[in-house]
């Protein structure tokens, strides 16, 4: 009789994670700006409350706070254009080395697989053909970007402006005895994502500084428009700085060969030893204390999920999730499994370092 109730629950938990996953996946288009909208107006909030403190309402106040997002977006985007029109000027460099790399895979193909240039362009009107015909989609693409920027920027207004009536119906949903562990996990919850973002954006700036050095050390053309893209690509975890050092390897190889590839490499390797070491250790911290098993985990699952926003997601939503699950007595054993090993915490920088130079002590 017990076996039967386990696998009962097994399954009935397996059904549920199967149900959960597939909503997430098919409403994908309706969750992503709010999961977007929660974990920027987490980030605003702090800005919102010192605004209503000194006076302004609150919708002033979260309109204040969207513009200064706004226009802190607007300032990195406007750098990195103003970058790429720079870049711009190389392209003639590299189109003719393009060209000629061209040359040299159609006389591959030709002397080693036998296929014709005939053959060859047959096969490049087709891929253009088929390039034309996705430009349609591509635009669409673009509209639904805009769409979905307006949403977040308006769910973000209202989240910030209705956040205690989003509260007051969260307590009204829990037993009164639970009032204040609900508010401890919306606490917890809105600072632990608060602090996460904010150390983000510090060593995010910091690699942008690092990044920025290496390259112009190792002579890469436009250092500072491929360091702000390895620094804004960290967002993605583990996947996003290799790709952008890889766009930076490839232009390095094209424009200065081997001696340029290899500084881009060792700046590389010391950035990452900086980051890895000093940087997230004092600026990000652990904030988000998760084992890097599930963090691995959580990033493919995003991933499949809802594409690139759910690996720039998959961090913080876990985090919050995990806050739930400390605070709810069932659910402690799943918190406790994709939590990591908590570290004794220093009082102060000057411990922080002497830690690094002490083992043993932690």
């Amino acid at each position: 009789m017990g076996n039967k109730l386990t696998i009962s629950k097994s399954v009935q938990l397996l059904l549920l994670l199967f149900g959960v996953f597939a909503g997430l996946y098919y409403a994908r288009a309706f969750l992503i700006p709010i999961a977007f909208a929660g974990i920027i107006a987490m980030l605003l909030l702090p800005l919102s409350r010192r605004l209503e403190r000194r006076g302004l309402n609150k919708a002033l106040a979260a309109t204040i706070c969207l513009l200064v997002f706004i226009l802190s977006v607007a300032g990195i985007v406007s750098l990195l254009a103003w970058q790429v029109t720079d870049l711009a000027k190389d392209f003639s460099q590299l189109e003719q080395k393009l060209s000629q790399a061209l040359e040299q895979l159609n006389a591959c193909l030709n002397s080693r697989l036998g296929i014709s240039e005939a053959q060859q362009d047959r096969i490049v009107k087709q891929q253009q053909q088929s390039g034309e015909s996705g430009v349609s989609s591509a635009v669409s693409g673009v509209m639904g970007l805009l769409v979905d920027i307006i949403l977040v920027l308006v769910y973000t207004f209202l989240f910030i402006f209705f956040r205690e009536h989003l509260k007051t119906f969260a307590l009204k949903i829990t037993p009164a005895d639970e009032h204040e562990k609900t508010l401890k996990i919306i606490n917890d919850s809105t600072q632990v994502a608060h602090k996460y973002l904010t150390g983000m954006f510090m060593m995010i700036v910091m690699l942008w500084i690092l990044y920025g050095i290496g390259f112009s050390i190792a002579g890469v053309p436009n250092a500072i428009f491929f360091a702000i893209l390895c620094g804004i690509l960290e967002i993605v975890p583990f996947v996003g700085n290799l790709t952008g050092s890889g766009i930076t390897l490839l232009m390095a190889i094209s424009q200065g060969g081997g001696s340029m590839a290899i500084g881009v490499v060792i700046t590389y390797a010391l950035v990452q030893f900086i980051q890895t070491y000093i940087i997230e250790p004092l600026v990000v911290g652990g904030e988000v204390n998760i084992n890097p098993l599930f963090t691995i985990l959580v990033l493919i699952l995003g991933e499949e999920l809802w594409g690139i926003s759910g690996m720039i997601l998959a961090i913080p939503l876990l985090g919050i999730t995990k806050i739930v699950f400390d605070n709810v007595d069932s659910l402690k054993p799943y918190g406790y499994l994709i939590g990591g090993e908590k570290k004794k915490k220093k009082t102060g920088f000057t411990d922080k370092i002497k830690g690094w130079f002490r083992k043993g002590k932690e």
